[in-house]
């Protein structure tokens, strides 16, 4: 199963570059992760969110859900298994997409702070299609502030809290929050164990 756009990844650091997956919005998500822009094509394993093999997210899951950090893992081809991951996000509900629709990359690296966001996603609408959704989640720091400043949330919140969305509610009449996480990179100076207990803390809240 593939998630890859039509549209062509950017040849140079100084052109425009377009989202290459669609949004992935499973009708029950609960959450939905919006991070800023996925890495360059160089970087992934597979046509899904988090492609990076060296990103942890996949591991934090792996650990949370089924107690093996390796459970979304082919270690032997170096990938995730995309087709277990898809199945299992649908299941929980888990929706992912990101901040932005078109980037330039102003340094041949997938750092945020090299980001120029062009194009801004409609935020509204992806929540439109996810009736029952309790949080958004980020876990970066461009992320957080292009969604504070979309959906006009006054306080940003710190790492490991979360804030009200004002005048968001989901179709079960629940105000819908803005979450923080730890970044699944390995670059952000955190313990792996320290990240699974704080993504562990919002899916406790977020996934009753």
């Amino acid at each position: 199963m593939t998630f890859l756009h039509k549209t062509n990844i950017a040849r140079s650091t100084s052109e425009i570059e377009y989202h290459p997956l669609i949004p992935f919005l499973p009708e029950n998500a609960k959450v939905l992760f919006l991070g800023s822009f996925p890495p360059q094509r160089k970087r992934w394993c597979m046509d899904f969110y988090y492609p990076n093999f060296i990103n942890d997210h996949w591991r934090i899951e792996g650990q949370i859900f089924f107690n093996d950090k390796n459970h979304f893992v082919d270690s032997i081809h170096k990938r995730f298994k995309i087709n277990e991951i898809i199945d299992f996000c649908i299941e929980k509900g888990i929706a992912f997409f990101d901040t932005a629709t078109a980037i330039r990359r102003l340094q041949d690296n997938a750092s945020d702070k090299f980001l120029e966001v062009v194009e801004e996603t409609d935020i509204c609408a992806l929540l439109e299609k996810l009736p029952h959704c309790h949080a958004i989640v980020t876990t970066g720091e461009k992320a957080t502030e292009t969604i504070c400043k979309f959906l006009n949330i006054p306080q940003k919140p710190k790492v490991n809290t979360f804030v009200p969305i004002p005048n968001t509610y989901n179709k079960d009449g629940k105000q819908l929050v803005l979450y923080r996480l730890p970044s699944s990179s390995r670059a952000y100076p955190l313990a792996f164990d320290k990240k699974v207990e704080a993504y562990h803390h919002m899916f406790k809240l977020m996934l009753p």
